[in-house]
């Protein structure tokens, strides 16, 4: 049996606040989105086990707030909690993929709609804008899709559709993990291309291009899903080992 594998020292702060019952909620939600994080970029693999244990002397707090978040994980469908071998992560699941992407391109071109309707403010234009020219900047994978989520996430904001964001954001983790091997250096100039076809379509009021664009941003994951899996089989339900490893850092293909 394998052991439990720690998660990389810089995801683990220590919680020096209080590990009392109200602390729960937002201690597991730190710990969630910290192996969240570490599984999306890969420093986490499928079959990885993590023990409640170890997880709460990473993060200076008791067994509570990590199984809460070993609960939020499975529901993401990131882990699974076997009786005998413990809280293992997941491979990927392409249906699940296809699925999130569906219902994310349902609520994202409902957004560009909504914002073209509504008019693009200044200040929220100024803030894409920055966003985008962040994007080109971004010196790795893991700076970029921060900086992709922002993006994604201020349009929503702008149509005060934040919480339906936070929705898809609930849904998209195995989507997501797809998405950070995908950022090699050219893709990521492509979206970035994307982004601004979308803004520009939206400051001119041009719903059909703007939903049309949108829609077609969304699909790009579904042009390098086939790629991905060739490139890191292992990564998914039902694939053999890979011949290369997952990027742990810059993600960068080697």
């Amino acid at each position: 049996m394998s052991t439990a594998k720690p998660l990389p020292p810089e995801k683990a702060a220590a919680d020096t606040a209080a590990d009392g019952p109200a602390a729960v909620g937002t201690g597991a939600a730190r710990i969630a989105e910290a192996l969240r994080r570490a599984i999306v970029r890969c420093e986490l693999s499928p079959g990885d086990r993590l023990s409640e244990t170890e997880v709460s002397h990473q993060f200076g707090v008791s067994r509570q707030p990590v199984r809460e978040a070993f609960i939020r994980l499975s529901v993401a469908g990131l882990v699974e909690a076997r009786a005998r071998s413990g809280t293992r992560v997941l491979p990927v699941d392409e249906a699940v993929i296809r699925t999130a992407r569906f219902v994310r391109e349902a609520v994202e071109v409902q957004v560009v709609r909504a914002l073209v309707a509504k008019g693009l403010d200044a200040p929220v234009h100024a803030e894409l804008d920055r966003l985008i020219t962040a994007q080109e900047a971004a010196a790795d994978a893991s700076h970029f899709l921060d900086l992709d989520e922002a993006f994604h996430r201020v349009l929503a904001e702008a149509v005060g559709m934040g919480e339906a964001y936070a929705m898809i954001d609930a849904v998209k983790a195995q989507m997501d993990r797809v998405r950070y091997l995908s950022m090699a250096e050219l893709h990521q100039r492509r979206l970035c291309a994307q982004h601004r076809t979308i803004v520009d379509a939206i400051a001119a009021s041009n719903e059909p291009a703007a939903a049309e664009a949108m829609r077609g941003h969304l699909t790009e994951i579904l042009r390098s899903l086939p790629a991905i899996v060739e490139r890191y089989p292992a990564l998914f339900a039902g694939h053999s080992r890979p011949q290369h490893r997952p990027p742990h850092r810059s993600g960068r293909k080697s």
